[in-house]
């Protein structure tokens, strides 16, 4: 990862979106990327400009940086957009508004979420595992030679 990238969102001001250049930069995803997953509605941008070319807040480029993060776990964009749309639901949850969760509801969406937080945990330990039998192959290599 580039080391603006994680830095450059924290201290970016949230004033201005930005245009989808700028995005892919940020995020370090291809524009095609982002296009793709415009198309499959995991994210819509919030704006436009005046000529009516998407613009993104801060708040989509978190978005796509989850997006991005599930997809080396191996997280299908269904299972994206499961995983999102329950974020959005439980982060929409105001307490005494019409739009407040049930209890049940509430309860199911943030299992939803921990099973999605367990299976990210397993999927991290099985590549650091890969990642060590790659670097005893790597050091087994460099032990054979001259």
């Amino acid at each position: 990862m580039a080391s603006g990238t994680v830095s450059g969102m924290a201290g970016r001001s949230a004033a201005r979106p930005l245009q989808i250049g700028e995005v892919a930069v940020l995020t370090e995803l291809p524009l095609r990327t982002i296009r793709q997953y415009e198309d499959c509605g995991l994210v819509v941008p919030s704006t436009a400009s005046e000529g009516g070319f998407p613009l993104y807040t801060d708040a989509d480029v978190a978005r796509l940086m989850v997006i991005r993060r599930m997809k080396p776990l191996g997280f299908t964009l269904d299972e994206t957009r499961d995983l999102l749309s329950a974020v959005d639901r439980l982060a929409a949850d105001v307490p005494d508004t019409p739009g407040e969760l049930d209890v049940p509801t509430r309860g199911a969406l943030v299992a939803l979420v921990r099973g999605y937080e367990q299976a990210a945990t397993e999927r991290v330990a099985e590549l650091h595992a890969q990642l060590a039998r790659a670097e005893e192959f790597a050091a087994s290599l460099r032990a054979r030679l001259p």
